[in-house]
């Protein structure tokens, strides 16, 4: 019975038995000495119920008990066929044209909602934790497999290409507040967040870059914030590397995870940061630097390159080079890093520069 409950299903079986009452007729037809032309055409002009007549007379008893075996099961697996055909087309064009309609319904009623633009590997990990989250959102994607995807996941999903304004419009652009377009094309990103902000200028864009040079591009487009997932994933490494028990206690305390989550939910971003040598804010102390930085971050913990771990540190303390940084950051890790990244600003003493 779950074999004959889906019509895609029902539809192989029906051919499978078709070719196996094919098989076994002409396999019985060249044991009583016929070739495999004359066997194979007189199978098909009998299960078509063509009848043009034999190709060689049914004389014998072992040839009238194959001709009608052949006529039952083969004249019966062809109009099953005709009907599983029938079946299966209907209900397909039927469940696109009203699974579509629905989707359309769905999308229409969407206020201040999200879009995902792409369902690769950080589109599938942002809609679960969307979907965790309780948020509303849409996924658009070009590819119809990956729709297929989002669609057995319970997400709503609209197949288009989002470079075309259409399929913005469709997605419900102009009444979202938030856009995230995370495909691994940094030109499409660009031209997406270009035509979001001319649909929709109040629209918070959220955009994936992977070359260093299409941040500036990308900001410049309109987006609110980058993410560069290369960028991230290094700085990973390199936390664990330089200083594993801080990114223990970060990334594998439950209670930093739930600190982590909370702060997500804010808008803000635990992040650690290695001050750079010669860097804007290395050789400021912790209170230079938050001020340096107009409030975009502020110091959690500083951890000294020697292995010395300071939790709530002194503002007066200094920042040196190689230190670990714990921060929380109001405008995103990739806005803080760049701070620290800057470099130093040079100082004039009389007609000399330092």
């Amino acid at each position: 019975m779950e074999l004959l409950g889906s019509p895609g299903r029902t539809l192989v079986s029906i051919v499978l038995f078709n070719l196996t009452v094919i098989v076994l007729a002409t396999m019985g037809y060249m044991a009583a000495g016929w070739s495999f032309s004359d066997a194979s055409y007189m199978v098909l002009l009998t299960i078509y119920t063509v009848g043009y007549g034999e190709v060689h007379p049914i004389a014998t008893p072992y040839l009238h008990a194959v001709t009608v075996g052949l006529i039952i099961l083969g004249c019966t697996g062809m109009i099953m066929l005709t009907g599983a055909l029938v079946q299966f087309l209907t209900i397909t064009q039927l469940q696109e044209i009203l699974g579509g309609r629905r989707v359309k319904a769905e999308i229409d009623k969407l206020e201040d909602h999200v879009i995902i633009v792409g369902f690769g590997r950080i589109g599938v990990m942002l809609a679960r934790e969307l979907k965790a989250g309780g948020s509303k959102f849409v996924v658009l994607e070009h590819n119809e497999k990956r729709a297929a995807e989002v669609r057995e996941l319970g997400h709503l999903c609209l197949v288009g290409d989002a470079t075309e304004e259409r399929f913005l419009r469709e997605a419900g652009v102009t009444r979202a507040r938030l856009l995230a377009t995370v495909l691994p094309n940094d030109a499409a990103n660009v031209f997406i967040t270009l035509s979001a902000k001319a649909l929709n200028p109040g629209i918070e864009i959220i955009a994936r870059g992977e070359q260093p040079s299409t941040e500036s591009k990308l900001l410049q487009a309109g987006a609110t914030k980058v993410v560069m997932p290369t960028h991230i994933g290094a700085e990973r490494i390199a936390e664990l590397i330089l200083f594993p028990e801080t990114a223990r206690m970060l990334r594998s305390s439950e209670k930093f995870s739930e600190l982590e989550r909370t702060l997500r939910g804010l808008g803000l971003e635990l992040e650690v940061i290695v001050a750079p040598p010669k860097g804007a804010l290395t050789g400021l102390t912790i209170a230079e630097m938050e001020e340096r930085a107009r409030g975009k971050f502020f110091v959690l913990q500083l951890n000294r390159q020697g292995g010395d771990t300071f939790t709530s540190p002194d503002r007066g303390m200094i920042v040196q080079d190689g230190d670990g940084v714990v921060i929380v950051s109001r405008s995103g890790g990739a806005s803080a890093r760049a701070l620290f990244e800057a470099p130093a600003e040079k100082v004039r003493a009389g007609r000399s520069t330092f």
